[in-house]
């Protein structure tokens, strides 16, 4: 069994920043690739970064320059630094790692709302 738990969520004015965090837990082999997500209200789920083995990025076009990924294998942790918030990056944040042997796995997601 394999499971996500996410942190660092919250309330922030525009322009701040805020790190979220998420940690996988269980019988793990090895993650290959790990991501942040968000869905805001009345929108789809859509994919905020990315990082895969050998730390390759990818970022959506509206975070670029503004969010950081980062993974730290020894802990089975992805990190999401995001700055310069803005009231359009208010959504809930999920994690989401491909985990070996067993698959794709998704966090509970946390609350993140940006006020002007």
């Amino acid at each position: 069994q394999v499971q996500l738990v996410e942190s660092g969520g919250g309330l922030v004015q525009a322009g701040g920043s805020l790190r979220l965090s998420c940690a996988a837990s269980g019988s793990i082999f090895s993650i290959n690739n790990m991501g942040w997500y968000r869905q805001a209200p009345g929108k789809q789920r859509e994919l905020v970064a990315v990082i895969v083995s050998r730390d390759s990025t990818n970022y959506a076009d509206s975070v670029k320059g503004r969010f950081t990924i980062s993974r730290d294998n020894a802990k089975n942790t992805v990190y999401l630094q995001m700055n310069s918030l803005k009231p359009e990056d208010t959504a809930v944040y999920y994690c989401n790692m491909g985990i070996l042997p067993w698959g794709n796995y998704w966090g509970q997601g946390t609350q993140v709302t940006v006020f002007s």
